[in-house]
């Protein structure tokens, strides 16, 4: 690869991708949330277990939004949580909190705030610890 080669003239080159997981976003993050950030509108940043789903008009109306918005909607087809959109768009986590209040107001995206209290309830957590048991713990099938 010469001086002038980027990194995907290189990949071209070689036929190998020097890096597996790819390029981070060139925009910074403020650029894209237009400075803003997340938990200005309710007051606290959506928690990073909050789950969104695509609606059927954000689905129909993909082709007006653009890059991230698109990308957002896209993914979210099936239940994701914010932690899941964010590390499968590589981007920042709060620049998809406020992308999705943005979604959310107009009515692209439906957003599922987890209830505060659910994580002190207690049933909650012997369902949670009972499938973690069923999980089958491989370092004792190992010969």
């Amino acid at each position: 690869m010469t001086a002038g080669d980027t990194q995907a003239d290189g990949d071209a080159v070689s036929g190998l991708a020097a890096d597996p997981v790819g390029r981070a976003p060139a925009v910074r993050p403020f650029l894209v949330t237009a400075g803003r950030v997340a938990g200005t509108r309710a007051g606290t940043p959506m928690p990073l277990e909050t789950q969104v789903v695509s609606t059927a008009a954000g689905i129909v109306g993909m082709e007006r939004l653009a890059f991230e918005r698109r990308d957002i909607v896209a993914l979210c087809r099936h239940p994701q949580s914010l932690a899941e959109v964010a590390a499968r768009l590589r981007l920042h986590l709060n620049v998809v909190r406020v992308l999705a209040e943005d979604l959310e107001s107009t009515g692209d995206l439906s957003v599922y705030v987890p209830r505060p209290e659910a994580a002190n309830d207690l049933s909650v957590l012997r369902r949670v610890i009972d499938g973690l048991r069923t999980i089958p713990d491989f370092r004792e099938t190992t010969p």
